[in-house]
């Protein structure tokens, strides 16, 4: 699965997931809920590209 970077540095691993904020490992950015955003400065799926 691909890797996304937001523009403040943070990076999605999908093999990580995001579970501080209730993504589970094995998660593909796709996949994250509409209203998921960045964990380090708030920005929406749609600020971030593939890594």
């Amino acid at each position: 699965m691909k890797k996304y970077a937001c523009p403040c540095g943070y990076e999605y691993d999908p093999a990580v997931g995001d579970p501080d904020n209730g993504v589970a490992p094995g998660t593909a950015f796709a996949d994250l809920p509409d209203d998921w955003c960045c964990p380090v400065c708030g920005a929406s799926k749609d600020a971030f590209s593939e890594a």
